[in-house]
């Protein structure tokens, strides 16, 4: 019922964070949500909250977006989006990576993310990507990544998620038993040097 700064911090000392919610063609809808259970809710990616106390049987809602706190990392604002159960939501789940690839290579991950479309009560929480002994060379597409069922992707199945190059090669140089001969050989020329002087 009240706005503003001042409105903001009273609600945050309270343990409680504002909130709005873009609706179905409605108005949108401001409240406050409480500070600990959404902060927990928080931790899974594209959690659905389920929201009661609006009037009516409680809503579902996806998270828009989310304001931090720079220094203390708490939520000070968050944005949401009104679903409806069945209704199909356009999301971006993580790309998890497990394995190593083969000896010689070097792991290059160009997307952390992919865009899916899926049921809003069944959205996955990420994909995974084995690259145990995957070799040089070896590239993986969003086409490629095995989705749940009922999940459809939105990027370009052509779009490269990783691949395996080859490690860069260092070099340091001589090595010890190297430049031990390339003394050893200047020091058999200095010794030369004053003989072939005297013959002339």
């Amino acid at each position: 019922t009240e706005f503003g700064k001042g409105a903001s911090r009273r609600t945050r000392r309270a343990g409680r964070v504002p909130a709005v919610m873009y609706g179905q063609g409605s108005e949108n809808r401001h409240f406050t949500l409480p500070g600990h259970e959404l902060m927990i809710a928080l931790k899974t990616p594209n959690a659905l909250i389920s929201l009661a106390g609006l009037g009516g049987k409680p809503l579902l809602a996806l998270p828009k977006s989310v304001q931090r706190n720079a220094i203390k990392g708490e939520i000070e604002h968050v944005d949401l989006i009104e679903v409806r159960r069945g209704e199909k939501v356009t999301v971006e789940i993580p790309v998890r990576v497990s394995g190593d690839v083969f000896s010689g290579g070097l792991l290059d991950q160009q997307l952390v993310q992919i865009s899916v479309e899926a049921e809003a009560t069944h959205l996955p929480d990420g994909v995974d990507v084995d690259v145990e002994g995957m070799e040089v060379g070896t590239a993986v597409h969003a086409g490629d990544i095995a989705l749940p069922s009922g999940t459809t992707l939105v990027t370009d199945p052509e779009a490269l998620v990783l691949h395996v190059i080859s490690a860069p090669t260092v070099d340091l140089g001589e090595t010890e038993g190297e430049a031990a001969e390339g003394e050893a050989a200047e020091g058999e020329a200095a010794a030369e040097a004053p003989a072939e002087a005297g013959a002339e």
